[in-house]
């Protein structure tokens, strides 16, 4: 899975970034700034990092079924996984 890191604890600003993140992610270990929030690409983490990150009280998840996209949120990060390139055209 390929993740996204996103360095705010602000959903409403999150959201408001959220389709400009997936429409030009940044590449692995890259840091972009999209309206005062920094965007890293975080590289890959393996399935047993979300499934392990899932079981914490703290980590709130939310999915994104129809794009296979899972959604982490913890302390000022939101971590977006994703399915990798293969199918990238």
């Amino acid at each position: 899975m390929k993740c996204i890191s996103v360095y705010t604890d602000n959903f409403e600003a999150f959201s408001d970034i959220y389709e400009q993140i997936l429409d030009s992610p940044p590449a692995d270990n890259e840091d972009v700034v999209l309206e005062g929030i920094t965007v890293s690409g975080s590289g890959e983490v393996p399935e047993q990092y979300i499934e392990r990150m899932k079981v914490k009280p703290e980590v709130v998840v939310m999915r994104e079924k129809q794009r296979g996209i899972t959604i982490l949120q913890h302390g000022n990060v939101f971590e977006i996984c994703m399915p990798g390139d293969e199918t990238a055209e």
